[in-house]
């Protein structure tokens, strides 16, 4: 018991010393730590282990991708280093919006501006599983997918049926599975990939080693991608199952052209980062595309908690920041960092008409409270609040001055910003921007529109002591 004492008390001390020593723009985190730590050390303690430490660090991201940096530093031939790595932002690039896309490529070396790309913003679940199914069983190379969330209901038998047919064709196919999220999913539906040849890697395993295992316990892969070919990419926020397919809201996006490369090596990355096997060499990967004429300019972002800066959250900062005339966010989740809520609060204040769309109805009910808690301060200083009545709308989109549209997988949320895996693609487009507002504009038409006024009127006293009580305890868990 002595030496038990001894070890937490040195555990303890010494996770005191990193908490003081952290930034201070978390150090409002380091406080709910330490008090969690000074009333019940020996749970604090583990929780801190596995949630609370900062991965953001040159070392982790070396160790992490230390397979993936090697391959791609040796086997990728000078013509597709062109294709894959940093190059200047192009001209075509409206002149004002050249800042947002260079802070992107400044965030990650691979955040590569396309032009010429042929892209649909898909409207329906239903269209989505049409295009899918279409574009998988047209395969001739390989399939590369990863979901957060791939579910055993008639949508997933849908994809996974295909997928071992693909892989009994002798097709190359992949798929990278979140275990934690799919750990209801009984081993019998995984069974028949396995035998058929599709190779299956979990993103979270004690294989890979106690170092990545406790950093993954609390992080996701929270991406939703699926590459064919190197020709035909699909991103979003879009999961495979018949919520998703058939009565929730979420807009994916389908891209031919040059950026389709940009999804492919995310998801190589990622997949030998999880201690998955790629036999051939990685330039096999990646193929000449000629740009599409009139095609989309895309700069598709990644991010993770390895990576050295908070991409997502510094690109929508600036866009808030610099907004001339409006931005419109639509998310399911909207628990932002401080940092983000006063920007978002601050282009408000400032006369730029910003919107945040959420659902009424949400997936997880402590999601409610959580997102509410944050309603009060952002009507008080001019932010519009719209809530969708009906069916979930999982989307998570942005739209800002009838020029630059973003569509992905991160939530307006913690998590998402600083924790979690994520993916989006930023469109540099007039047209695209257009037809993204007039959705937004269209969907308030059948949405609750809050003011600073009719939302006091709403609140109990009840939910208002609770907003603020289950607010406390998001940021890091």
């Amino acid at each position: 018991m002595n030496i038990l004492n001894i070890i937490l008390a040195i555990g303890f001390r010494l996770a005191l010393i990193v908490l003081v020593l952290r930034d201070k723009s978390v150090q409002e985190v380091a406080i709910t730590w330490i008090l969690l730590m000074m009333f019940l050390p020996v749970v604090g303690l583990l929780l801190y282990l596995v949630f609370g430490r900062n991965y953001r660090k040159p070392k982790a991201r070396e160790y992490i991708h230390a397979e993936a940096l090697r391959r791609f530093g040796e086997e990728i031939s000078p013509e597709d280093a062109k294709l894959l790595f940093p190059e200047a932002v192009p001209d075509g690039i409206d002149p004002f919006f050249r800042t947002q896309a260079r802070l992107s490529l400044a965030c990650g070396e691979g955040n590569k501006v396309y032009e010429g790309n042929k892209t649909e913003v898909i409207r329906s679940g239903v269209r989505k599983r049409e295009l899918l199914t279409r574009d998988l069983l047209a395969a001739r190379e390989s399939i590369h997918m990863e979901y957060f969330r791939f579910s055993a209901d008639d949508s997933g038998k849908l994809v996974r049926d295909i997928l071992i047919k693909k892989a009994q064709e002798g097709i190359e196919v992949r798929f990278l599975l979140n275990n934690f999220v799919a750990r209801r999913i009984p081993r019998s539906f995984w069974k028949p990939m396995k035998e058929a040849g599709v190779q299956i890697v979990r993103y979270t395993s004690i294989k890979q080693g106690l170092y990545l295992f406790l950093m993954r316990l609390n992080r996701q892969q929270h991406r939703k991608i699926v590459v064919i070919d190197g020709r035909v990419g699909y991103m979003g926020g879009m999961n495979v199952s018949d919520n998703y397919f058939n009565l929730w809201q979420d807009p994916p996006l389908r891209i031919e052209g040059p950026a389709v490369a940009r999804l492919q090596a995310s998801f190589i990355d990622t997949w030998l980062s999880c201690k998955g096997t790629v036999e051939r060499p990685l330039g096999n990967y990646f193929h000449p595309v000629k740009p599409y004429e009139g095609g989309k300019a895309l700069q598709i972002v990644t991010d993770e908690c390895d990576f050295p800066w908070p991409t997502m959250e510094l690109a929508y900062e600036w866009m808030l920041g610099n907004a001339r005339e409006y931005v419109c966010f639509q998310t399911p989740y909207f628990v932002p960092p401080g940092s983000f809520l006063a920007a978002l609060k601050g282009a408000a204040l400032r006369g730029v008409d910003v919107k945040v769309m959420l659902s009424k109805k949400v997936d997880t009910p402590i999601m409610g409270p959580f997102n509410r808690s944050y309603y009060s301060e952002c009507l008080e200083a001019g932010v519009q609040i719209i809530e969708c009545d009906g069916e979930f709308n999982h989307a998570k989109t942005m739209v800002a001055d009838d020029y630059l549209s973003v569509v992905g997988a991160s939530n307006l949320d913690v998590r998402s910003f600083s924790i979690n895996n994520e993916v989006s693609t930023f469109i540099y487009d007039r047209e695209t921007a257009m037809d993204f507002r007039q959705d937004f504009l269209k969907r308030m038409e059948d949405a609750t529109v809050w003011t600073f006024e009719s939302w006091k009127e709403s609140l109990s006293v009840k939910d208002d002591i609770a907003s603020r009580f289950v607010r406390l305890f998001y940021r890091e868990f």
